[in-house]
């Protein structure tokens, strides 16, 4: 259970670019926000070396509704199992599109 919390942060850490992204916040207004140099958050932004107290700032200015829904569809997606592949050909037949 506990590693299973590292891995949904690590999750967060892995898509806080995106997730400022599509916040639609401009760089330099969330460096500011934050009290960052902006050379800063982008090398931060492109490495993913936030520490904890960055990144509940940086949420707290950034999260909405769709911020919460991009993250909680990246946790569906690493909880979810491995499955096997088919081709298009073969999913076309399934679905009796031919």
């Amino acid at each position: 259970m506990l590693s299973q919390i590292v891995l949904n942060y690590q999750t967060l850490l892995d898509s806080l670019a995106n997730l400022v992204e599509l916040s639609g916040f401009g760089d330099d207004y969330l460096s500011h926000k934050m009290g960052v140099e902006p050379s800063n958050f982008l090398m931060k932004k492109q490495t993913g070396n936030w520490i904890v107290t960055e990144v509940l700032k940086l949420l707290s200015i950034i999260e909405n509704k769709e911020i919460a829904d991009y993250y909680s569809d990246a946790i569906k997606i690493n909880e979810s199992e491995n499955g096997t592949f088919i081709s298009s050909g073969e999913f076309e037949k399934r679905m009796k599109w031919e």
